[in-house]
């Protein structure tokens, strides 16, 4: 089992920024995806960014040029960088791990952190 802890979260007003941290720690296999998924009130879970191992991205539409990901292989660490912040980023954002492994990948989730932007 791989667990994930997020910090970083918190209150910020429209404009502004934040930086999320996301450390895994167990079962953790070399070759990895790392992400970051946000649900809404009343709203699906959606995917925000992600990043593999050899630092390959992919981002919402609604969040390029604003959010930047990266991680830390050695420490099995992934941040989202959250610049221009907007009301409708307002979320609670989950970490999220794909670690793959033979005979069979797995996924894991943090718990989620809040992030509020206030206008």
């Amino acid at each position: 089992q791989v667990q994930l802890v997020e910090s970083g979260g918190g209150l910020v007003q429209a404009g502004g920024s934040l930086r999320l941290s996301c450390v895994a720690s167990g079962s953790t296999r070399t070759f990895s995806n790392m992400g970051w998924y946000r649900q809404a009130p009343g709203k699906q879970r959606e995917l925000v960014a992600t990043i593999s191992s050899a630092g390959t991205t992919n981002y919402k539409d609604s969040v390029l040029g604003r959010f930047t990901i990266s991680r830390d292989n050695g420490k099995n660490t992934v941040f989202l960088q959250m610049t221009s912040l907007k009301p409708e980023d307002t979320a609670v954002y989950y970490c999220w791990r794909r670690d793959f492994s033979i005979p069979q990948s797995f996924e894991s989730w943090g718990q989620g952190t809040q992030v509020t932007v206030s206008s």
